[in-house]
């Protein structure tokens, strides 16, 4: 009998991701196809929801090529996605009539502004327990509406439909049957009441959003519908497991208790510690979200986002030219004893959590006439550290809870370098997962547990493997000496 696998979809910021995960949640094969990045306006982020389509098609055909997977020894699709990037369709003919307006896109400030000036933060924030910033999806919907011509009326006649990235590939696959979304994916929209586990009709009429625009709001482990992906498979298969992506790494990390918290390294990085199942009001700066819902149970989580970690490192290589890849870093930062007192603070697209100062501009400090590439390199990469400690701090005083371990992915966690300061600077050993795909992982767990594959969450953690942990060497002396002078560094631009 041939081997069965699950095909996780994994629709990211620059590309989405294919992969093939054994009966053991093993990754198998794994495919990239990227996607273009617009940017129509100074601040403004744009992606084309027709391309990102065609390239689910063709990746998931191509990833079955690659691998010799025939097409019926595939049981299911999980999907984990970009999160409050969000786009508006036709509900007949399922066209798009707006782009997906992406999490970095600006457009939405001065609905933001406006919404603050006549003193809605508190009501928006007790509720959805999340700030008002045009990061979450809510003012860029709003921003559609108003901004393209007979959009609101059209949206008012009940015609059009909204939705983040994972609700336009469930709606897509499902020949438009389906138009539902995960409760971590809605808890980042500024729409959902993270108490009642709804929409908020009152939040929905802030922003002048018909319900009738909304999907559905699922737990993570349900079937969400059925597809052939466009006649490539011989019969439908189950759609089950969806999350965002952040969610999906807290989730295949295993975090499954209070106190364990994790870092996904990528453009930006998103840090998330699980605080169980009471929905606490997160810190000023940081935000409370669904972290994932499963077995009939919503768990949630503290969650800081950064704007510019592995982006840092890109902008070394792309920009300065001092890198002629980031793999480099490494070295570099090794080559020097210390960083000689020079601080980079990458503040390219303001500063987010927990500072969230959208007008910050970035600033190096500290340079002599001997400070070289090598101090500036490894300023670059202390500062991701940094603003990981930053976050984790603000949190656990917040919950009143220990970091057990922060357990983290992505690609920028092969830099050892980078990880023995992360050890370092939050005082706490760091996990380094196996598995760079953390994300499909966490989606295709809660694929695991719709079908029966796995009954609980223990279950889940032990299919885990082992991954290597580095423990902090570093003295409480110098810890404190440097962080100190990392937070003067940030008073200079704030």
């Amino acid at each position: 009998m041939n081997e069965k696998f699950t095909l996780a979809i994994d629709q990211s910021t620059s590309a989405t991701k294919f992969l093939l995960f054994d009966g053991k949640a093993n990754l198998r094969h794994r495919l990239l196809l990227e996607h273009h990045q617009y940017y129509p306006k100074a601040g403004w982020v744009e992606h084309d929801p027709l391309e990102i389509l065609e390239n689910i098609y063709k990746g998931v055909k191509a990833l079955l090529e690659n691998s010799g997977v025939a097409p019926q020894d595939l049981l299911s699709v999980a999907i984990t996605n970009q999160r409050e990037s969000v786009l508006v369709w036709d509900a007949v003919t399922s066209q798009p009539v707006s782009p997906v307006v992406v999490w970095q896109c600006q457009r939405g400030a001065a609905i933001c502004s406006e919404l603050k000036k006549r003193g809605y933060e508190e009501m928006l924030r007790s509720r959805t327990g999340l700030i008002i910033d045009p990061y979450f999806s809510a003012s860029g919907v709003q921003w559609i509406l108003e901004e393209i011509p007979g959009l609101k009326e059209r949206a008012q006649a009940g015609e059009l439909r909204m939705g983040t990235m994972d609700s336009w590939i469930i709606w897509n696959l499902t020949g438009a049957k389906v138009h539902a979304t995960d409760q971590t994916n809605a808890s980042r929209t500024l729409l959902y009441n993270i108490h009642s586990l709804s929409w908020d009709r009152e939040i929905l009429s802030l922003f002048g959003i018909p319900e009738s625009m909304l999907p559905q709001v699922l737990a993570s482990d349900q079937v969400f519908g059925s597809t052939d992906i466009q006649g490539l498979l011989p019969r439908a298969i189950p759609i089950a497991g969806v999350m965002g992506d952040s969610h999906g790494a807290l989730v295949g990390q295993s975090c499954f208790t209070p106190g364990m918290g994790k870092a996904t390294y990528g453009t930006g990085s998103s840090v998330m510690v699980n605080i169980g199942s009471i929905p606490m009001r997160a810190p000023d700066g940081l935000v409370t979200s669904v972290a994932f819902a499963a077995l009939g149970k919503t768990h949630y989580a503290f969650e800081g986002n950064i704007h510019c970690t592995g982006a840092t490192i890109k902008w070394m290589v792309d920009e300065l030219g001092i890198l002629s890849n980031s793999a480099q870093s490494e070295d570099l930062a090794l080559s020097v004893d210390d960083n000689a007192g020079v601080y980079l603070v990458p503040a390219f697209a303001g500063l987010g959590a927990p500072w969230w100062k959208p007008d910050a501009r970035a600033l190096i400090c500290g340079l002599s006439r001997g400070s070289s590439k090598a101090h500036i390199v490894r300023a670059g990469l202390e500062a991701i550290a940094y603003q990981v400690k930053d976050l984790v701090d603000l949190m656990l005083r917040q919950a009143g809870i220990e970091l057990e371990e922060l357990r983290v992915d992505g690609g920028p966690v092969r830099n050892r370098f980078l990880m023995q300061f992360q050890a370092d600077m939050l005082k706490a050993p760091i996990n380094i997962s196996p598995i760079e795909e953390a994300s499909a992982l966490g989606a295709v767990y809660m694929n695991f547990l719709a079908l029966g594959q796995a009954k609980s969450l223990e279950q889940l953690t032990k299919l885990r493997t082992r991954q290597e942990q580095l423990k902090p060497q570093m003295s409480d002396t110098q810890r404190e000496q440097l962080y100190a002078a990392w937070q003067q560094a940030v008073k200079m631009i704030l």
